[in-house]
């Protein structure tokens, strides 16, 4: 069991008692456990498997586990024993990736918490039921020697016959690459990255990294510790065995409330990604600095789906299985958003039907286009609510005081602009026509139901505007308060 003073909800805490609760995200159904970084994705038999880090109390101070939960569909998830823990290990479960031997066996490379090593564990079924026990890596120079490097959030993968393995460094370098062919024996070739990129901050490290192949090129998905979740898209150099990063792009970004001086945010971190049996990338970040008050809860954020533009940029959007939520559709077409012309006017479009929603808008892209134009959630009155709003003059998608990098300029003549919001309760994410995803927290939401366009001087026409209510996907998180299954041993 759990000590005590590490759980906050008891065995008989339902969605009627903690308001927190979220209706289809996933979140760990206990107390506090931060960190919850999402880890090791497998889809196998027809199961999509994921682990989390569970920080509790083991013997005489804590450890960390990964907790596992599995789901047919990414969206409604189990929970199931949790095997990899420090009373079978010998030590803790920190930041890994998941991926599949030569002999099809699905292994994990993680870096083990106090046993001074990054670690191996090789699972003996599909299920994930049992484990070998995990050992240690430690690599080789080419000419047989001992080299010593810092054990921290290690990536692994494999091209052609050949496993490769980088191991993050804390403080911003660029993390060593070694290989192996019985992922017993490592030697060490050099550095992961043939280089850098300019617009990378000295100091911004490469931890919680999964290297994966997407179109016709590979990504590095990472974060910095300082400004959270980001990514690099390049080739692989199979002649020097090194990454060469061509673009990077950043997934998190800094809310006006949060401090220049000390970058610490992190609304999006840790992310870790699977790839779908019909061939989708779709990852997932835990959201751990969106409100004071969610600081004790590990939530992750929506399944997002990664591809390529022809020009290889990233596109992304929401997973496609979260339209099996929908239900009670209402839909209005040619809504016109009236302005003074003097600055900013506000028009009712509609009351919010729920706190589990999606909504859509579509506008066309010449009436989008040099405009300032969005919408207020929650409102209750002029200016209140969180804005969300298309800022051309700074090629900005704003939601609440956060910004990032969009611009309608950039999309193609024929493209209409599109957004899909998804509310659960005070969580909202949004996603701007595929280039642009962000999430935000606004914890006022109870009893604040107006949904408020506006345009910025000029009017403008919403082609299509539409609202489905979302089904709950949480049956197995509350299963899971009840039984506690997740539980690992504290001695």
């Amino acid at each position: 069991m759990i000590h005590m003073e590490e759980v906050s909800e008891s065995k008989e805490n339902t969605d009627s008692v903690d308001p927190l609760v979220l209706g289809y995200h996933l979140m760990h159904p206990g107390g506090p456990s931060a960190p919850g970084d999402p880890n090791a994705a497998f889809y196998l038999d027809g199961l999509y498997h994921l682990h989390y880090i569970l920080r509790h109390p083991w013997e005489k101070g804590r450890s960390f586990s990964f907790v596992h939960v599995t789901s047919p569909d990414m969206l409604h998830w189990t929970w199931h024993e949790t095997k990899l823990q420090p009373s079978f290990t010998g030590h803790g479960m920190f930041s890994g990736t998941g991926f599949i031997t030569k002999e099809g066996r699905p292994a994990i490379i993680y870096c083990g918490h106090g046993s001074g090593h990054n670690q191996v564990v090789i699972a003996k079924d599909n299920n994930l039921s049992e484990w070998e026990k995990p050992y240690p890596i430690e690599p080789m120079t080419a000419d047989g020697k001992a080299i010593e490097l810092q054990p921290w959030d290690p990536d692994g993968f494999m091209i052609g016959d050949t496993y490769y393995a980088y191991f993050a460094i804390w403080g911003g370098k660029i993390p060593p690459l070694m290989k192996s062919e019985d992922l017993r024996n490592w030697t060490y070739i050099g550095d992961f990255l043939k280089y850098d990129l300019p617009n990378v901050a000295v100091g911004e490290d490469i931890s919680c990294g999964n290297f994966f192949p997407i179109g016709d090129r590979w990504m590095l998905l990472c974060i910095s510790h300082t400004f959270g979740c980001r990514y690099y898209i390049g080739d692989w150099d199979q002649e020097s065995e090194k990454f060469v990063p061509e673009i990077h792009g950043r997934m998190n970004w800094r809310r006006e409330d949060q401090s220049v001086d000390d970058p610490g945010y992190r609304d999006l971190f840790a992310p870790e990604s699977v790839l779908t049996p019909d061939g989708r990338r779709v990852m997932w970040a835990w959201c751990v600095t969106l409100d004071p008050a969610l600081k004790d809860k590990t939530i992750q954020s929506l399944p997002r789906e990664l591809s390529l533009a022809a020009d290889s940029t990233l596109r992304i959007e929401p997973l496609r299985e979260l339209e099996s939520l929908r239900y009670e559709k209402v839909c209005q077409t040619d809504v016109l958003v009236p302005s003074t012309g003097r600055g900013l006017v506000l028009e009712r479009i509609a009351e919010l039907p729920g706190e589990a929603l999606e909504i859509r808008i579509t506008v066309g892209r010449l009436e989008a286009e040099g405009k300032r134009f969005g919408l207020y959630l929650f409102s209750k009155k002029f200016g209140e609510g969180l804005p969300i709003m298309v800022r051309p003059e700074t090629g900005t998608l704003r939601v609440g005081s956060m910004e990032a990098p969009f611009s309608v300029t950039d999309l193609p003549p024929d493209e209409d602009f599109e957004m899909r919001i998804f509310i659960d309760k005070y969580l909202v994410e949004v996603f701007a026509s595929g280039r642009q995803a962000m999430v935000a927290a606004y914890m006022d939401y109870r009893g604040n139901t107006g949904l408020d366009a506006y345009s910025f001087t000029v009017p403008t026409a919403i082609n299509k505007f539409e609202i489905w209510k979302l089904k709950p996907a949480n049956q197995g998180y509350l299963e899971a308060l009840r039984n506690r299954i997740w539980e690992p041993k504290i001695k």
